[in-house]
């Protein structure tokens, strides 16, 4: 378990050799020490818990497909977006926030089969008070945002945007903070 903020610097942690590593390549080393390694694709489930201790708590005797609500605390979502993407999918669009400027995103606990990850409260609080016109515009904005990872067809991204409205909606009415569990 690495204590919140530890080893991450800008969405990147350190590896053994001490060189800077992203969450991506850290989801490789879960992969290949999963037994795993041949299984395609990572799943992503965005979830609410009240703190770290209890999105720590994620059942590891069963797939992500059978996890349902109960389980993480609400019904949450799964995705095949990255947490980095989803972040600044919101906060490039939305908030007019940088690419360099998305806040990393806070490494919960690291099990040899799956991650979780604690998103900033800037990544689903402003999509509470827009309306249809601001997700829209987000959803162009990002279509145009060059090299970057998530979908790049501008009504892929508004579909997106509404599913991560309603979870943030949930998410405050629930009084949670967003957590995503990674697993390969």
């Amino acid at each position: 378990m690495v204590a919140p903020g530890q080893g991450l610097v800008s969405g990147l942690g350190t590896g053994s050799n001490g060189v800077p590593e992203s969450i991506d390549r850290r989801v490789d080393r879960l992969r290949a020490a999963s037994g795993n390694g041949g299984r395609v694709g990572v799943t992503y489930k965005y979830f609410g818990a009240p703190d770290g201790a209890t999105a720590a708590r994620v059942p590891i005797s069963m797939r992500p497909e059978e996890l349902g609500g109960d389980e993480l605390g609400m019904n949450g979502m799964f995705t095949k977006i990255k947490p980095e993407t989803m972040a600044a999918m919101v906060l490039t669009g939305i908030e007019g926030v940088p690419l360099n400027k998305v806040p990393p995103l806070e490494l919960v606990v690291l099990h040899p089969d799956y991650a979780v990850v604690k998103l900033p409260m800037t990544v689903v609080d402003p999509l509470r008070g827009i309306g249809e016109e601001a997700v829209g515009a987000a959803a162009f904005i990002w279509s145009t945002v060059p090299d970057r990872g998530g979908p790049r067809d501008a009504f892929n991204v508004y579909q997106l945007l509404h599913e991560w409205q309603d979870f943030s909606h949930r998410l405050h009415e629930a009084g949670h903070q967003p957590y995503c569990l990674v697993w390969p």
